[in-house]
Order: C-alpha cells, then sequence, then structure tokens
C-alpha cells in the first residue's frame, strides 16, 4: 500500500487512488487558504491544487497538461495537479505557497 508523506504526515492509499481524493479522505488538503473552498473539486479547471511530487505516479494526462501551461501556472515547473495524479507507489508531496500553489521558491 503506497504511502503518500504530505507535511510531516504519511497517508496511505490503495495504489492508482487520485492524489487529492487521498489527501482530504485523510483529513489533509492540496489547496491553500480559500482555494480549499474556492475549487473545480478535481475538474483540474482551477490549477488550485498544484503540488511537487515525488516518487511514483501517473504521467500528466491531457487535462493536466492543459491547466498547468497557462498563467499562473507554468508547464516548466514540475508542479502536478493532486486532482490529476494517481498514486502508486511511496510519494513525498509539497505544497508551495501561493492561491494555486505556484510559488515554488517558497513554502
Amino acid at each position: 500500500m503506497p504511502t503518500i508523506h504530505f507535511e510531516g504526515r504519511d497517508v496511505e492509499c490503495e495504489a492508482g487512488a487520485v492524489l487529492r481524493d487521498a489527501l482530504l479522505a485523510a483529513g489533509e488538503t492540496p489547496h491553500n487558504g480559500l482555494a480549499d473552498t474556492l475549487n473545480c473539486h478535481g475538474m483540474a479547471t482551477c490549477g488550485t491544487c498544484a503540488v511537487a511530487v515525488d516518487g511514483d505516479v501517473s504521467e500528466r494526462n491531457a487535462a493536466e497538461r492543459r491547466r498547468l501551461s497557462f498563467p499562473p501556472h507554468d508547464a516548466d515547473s514540475g508542479l502536478r495537479l493532486a486532482c490529476q495524479t494517481e498514486v502508486y507507489g511511496d510519494v513525498d508531496v509539497t505544497k508551495h505557497g501561493g492561491f494555486w500553489g505556484q510559488h515554488v521558491d517558497e513554502k
């Protein structure tokens, strides 16, 4: 069973689980501030669940590539949308600052 390491906590999930869903089920959130309420609920349209992910996860799908290709995101940032990322093995997840989590140089 994969383990998600997120903000000092370990969350277990089934292989293939959507990262956003696994975090929310564990009482965690991939959103900052008001984005916890003001988001697209997993439709890959808002981009507020952008996180840095290191580990065994799915490739970016078309919806994720599309949303991460326009501001405030940058397609080259390396960020992933938690709502589109499937977890296959242990992962380290980091949420950066900013409404969309786009400030990769700050925490």
